[in-house]
């Protein structure tokens, strides 16, 4: 009960900091799975036809999931220096794979026989794909989506690390004064805001699936 009161005092006291930490998490979130969305649309369907592709594709966006996170971001420091970017460049590779596996899975999932009763009705090749193959796999793709931003959100704590802000500055600040007073406080409000985060997002993506998803696909 004395350190809930003490963590409460701590973050009640940093209300400035602690709003400042939440929007660059969640900018990181939405601008990172947004382009890694649009991006793993466009690889998908850009190798839906050529099952060597998509293998391929498939292989070397997980190859990213095995390079050690600090490594990972601090790779691209040469390239474009400290703070977002680098951060963004990571988290980018980290979220690609769920995006883009539910995606191939999605489209490769639909029936033949729905895309030729729509290519017999006298749809384009445009017109299927836009019409009836993305919202048939819109249900499978949000999934990934959602799996993806709880990575990101997780992951995006390093970024502090090479200036890049967010939650983690909490969690990097208690455990660089740990043993000292404030220390754990600084680590317990950096994990749970992630935490919260990842509820509001996740609800949020919840949401959004049901407004894109017409009933008869539910």
């Amino acid at each position: 009960m004395e350190f809930l009161t003490s963590w409460w005092l701590f973050a009640s006291t940093r209300g400035g900091q602690i709003q400042i930490a939440v929007a660059e998490h969640t900018l990181y979130v939405t601008s990172v799975v947004g382009v890694a969305t649009i991006f793993a649309l466009l690889l998908a369907i850009a190798t839906r036809s050529n099952q060597m592709a998509k293998e391929l594709s498939l292989s070397i966006s997980a190859v990213f999931l095995t390079i050690p996170s600090l490594a990972l971001f601090t790779i691209f420091i040469p390239l474009v220096g400290l703070g977002f970017a680098p951060s963004f460049l990571a988290l980018f590779l980290y979220s690609l794979l769920p995006i883009l596996r539910n995606t191939i899975t999605g489209l490769d999932g639909i029936d033949q026989s729905v895309l030729e009763s729509a290519k017999g009705m006298g749809l384009t090749p445009r017109q299927v794909l836009f019409r009836v193959e993305i919202p048939l796999a819109w249900p499978v793709i949000v999934a990934g989506i959602r799996v993806s931003s709880m990575l990101v959100i997780g992951i995006a704590a390093i970024a502090t690390l090479v200036a890049g802000g967010g939650l983690g500055d909490f969690i990097k600040s208690g455990l660089s004064r740990l043993p000292l007073p404030g220390s754990l406080e600084a680590i317990w409000t950096g994990t749970l805001l992630c935490v919260l985060l990842a509820l509001v997002i996740d609800v949020s993506l919840q949401l959004l699936r049901r407004a894109t998803i017409s009933k008869g696909i539910r």
